[in-house]
This record gives structure tokens, sequence and C-alpha cells, in this order.
């Protein structure tokens, strides 16, 4: 499904873009690692125009059919719960065969269950005891999500690797996968933000903790309609508009608010426009995959970013941003 994380990415990100995105749509925290490549999206139009049907950002499934979206996801999660933990073995194999699509599209890798199998024992002969912890999982259209730590102790959020699988689900079964990593920041930050980068700490009103479906589309729509303003048409307003100014941060390079992110834009740093590409949103999260404006179709992910999203204003932020190789 996937090559092994221990795979240079088959692109270096420019300078000025990992610059630009530093702050937000994130930038390496730790030193240089393998990472998987991710050599195709599903879509390159971006995901503000989509509709519920989700053909304009990545998904072709039905955005609002939640008893599918909970089925899909069901099936994702038993990837990490039943095959990451021993996938060398006869049981994994098996469960492995009847989840993924024997044909199911590897990008960069080997096809069919074989590939994920091979990247999950890559994982362990990586991180020796290596776990595989969800933080966050979503499920919307045809895709699920998965934001997760490959890690050694499930209590410390301080180390190992952090990751975003994306999968594509049909017929019960994943046809598709692209999977971004990069390492878990270690040390004090200059940035002098100690917020670990899977922890949840917004704390939404009770009554606004679930949304609806059709609540969860327009929340997508927001978030990346946001996201592109800034990162693509750089215009710096959209900070007043859509964001807490207090917004809670969990890229180690930057702290919380959006004072930082108005002093970057507001500098005439140059950097390369950037897009999100493919996006999906469950309860009140948004995820985002972007692409240099212009991309070609078979261009890596930049990033994936997860943005928290409660009445009307973006309130939490995490990014996975695989490292440029070399």
């Amino acid at each position: 499904m996937t090559t092994p994380r221990t795979t240079a990415l088959l692109f270096a990100r420019a300078a000025a873009a990992a610059a630009g995105a530093a702050l937000l749509a994130g930038c390496s925290a730790g030193p240089a690692s393998a990472a998987p490549s991710t050599t195709t999206s599903p879509a390159t139009t971006s995901a503000a125009t989509g509709s519920a049907s989700g053909s304009a950002s990545g998904g072709t499934g039905n955005r609002l059919d939640a008893a599918a979206e909970r089925a899909d996801a069901s099936l994702v999660r038993r990837l990490f719960t039943q095959v990451f933990p021993a996938p060398s073995s006869a049981a994994a194999v098996r469960t492995a065969g009847r989840i993924v699509a024997p044909d199911a599209v590897s990008h960069g890798g080997e096809s069919g269950p074989a590939g994920l199998l091979a990247a999950f024992r890559a994982d362990h002969g990586r991180i020796a005891g290596a776990h595989a912890v969800v933080k966050h999982l979503a499920a919307d259209g045809d895709l699920v999500a998965v934001h997760w730590q490959l890690t050694a102790d499930v209590h410390d959020e301080r180390q190992g690797e952090a990751a975003v699988d994306l999968f594509r689900v049909s017929g019960g079964r994943v046809v598709e996968h692209w999977s971004l990593a990069q390492p878990v920041a270690t040390g004090k930050p200059a940035s002098g933000n100690t917020n670990t980068m899977f922890s949840d700490l917004y704390r939404a009103p009770a009554a606004q903790r679930h949304p609806s479906e059709r609540q969860e589309e327009r929340n997508r729509r927001f978030a990346v309609s946001a996201y592109d303003t800034l990162f693509r048409d750089h215009d710096v307003s959209v900070l007043d508009r859509d964001f807490d100014p207090g917004y809670l941060q969990h890229n180690p390079v930057a702290p919380n608010g959006t004072a930082a992110l108005k002093k970057l834009f507001g500098g005439g740093t140059g950097f390369p426009a950037q897009e999100s590409v493919v996006s999906l949103s469950d309860g009140d999260l948004v995820w985002t995959f972007s692409r240099p404006v212009g991309a070609s179709a078979d261009s890596p992910f930049l990033a994936a970013d997860l943005f928290r999203v409660d009445g009307g204003l973006i309130r939490e932020h995490w990014d996975v941003v695989p490292p440029a190789a070399g």
C-alpha cells in the first residue's frame, strides 16, 4: 500500500515554501528523517468549491451518509488495532487481506495488502516495541484520515513520529492510500510553544461538540477557504475574520495565536502559493492535504493539516509535514 517509512521523500521542499508554511501548514520540527512518499492525490482542484459529493475536494462518496462513514472508519481503525501490532503474524495477514483490496493503489510502493504490511513491519524494525496510537480519525464521503503517533511509549507524546494516513474506501475495502510522517520534536522549542503535536486543548461548549453532517460540510468549506486565502492568495485579513486570536498551535515551531502569522505574512516574506487539494470534515475537525498551486496531479502532498472549527472560527491546529529528502 505504501513504501516503508524509511524511504526518503521523492521531492525536496523549496526553502521559501517551508518558511512560509512553518507557522500554519507546518515545517519539520525535528531532524530530517525518512517518511513515506506520496506521489499522487485524488484531485487537483481546490476543495473550497466542492459539493457535498466531494468530487472537487478529493472524495467521491456522499459526505452526508453518516452510517457509511462510521462503517468506513471502523474498517480503517482495524488496520491499526488488529494489523499493526503484529504485522508478520498469520492473523494480521488475513485481516489485511480482508480489509485491503488486492489491487489497491499504492502511492510509491507495492500494491494491495502486502505494501501496508511491509510499511508496518518497517515501523516495528525502526522503533523497538512500537505502538500505533490513534489520536484523531475522520471519515467523510469515501475518505478516511488517521492522525497517529508511532511510539515505544504510549504515555509519552514527545517521542517517535507523527503521521497522517489517508485512505479511500469502496465496496467495504481500502482501494487507495497515502501517508505522511515526520519526527516528533524533541527539546525546548525556540518558539516557547510546549503543546505536544497530538494533544487536544480546546474545549467547545457541549452543545457544539457534535455538529450535524451539514454543519461538518459548512466547516470544511470554511476552513479550506481560510487556508487557501492565506496560503494561496496571501491575504492576511483572513486571520482577523476566520481565526481565534488565541488559537492553539500544535506545530512546535510556532507560538499560539495569530500574531506570529500576521508578522510573517505582513513582513513581505515571499513563498510559493499552495492550496488544499483534498479535504474532509468529521466532528469539529477539518483536514486538508496541500500541494503547490499548479503542481501536477502526481506531485506529493506538502502537508496534512487539521483544524478545529467551532463557532465560526478556527480554534486549534495540528499538522504533519514530511521532511525534505537529503
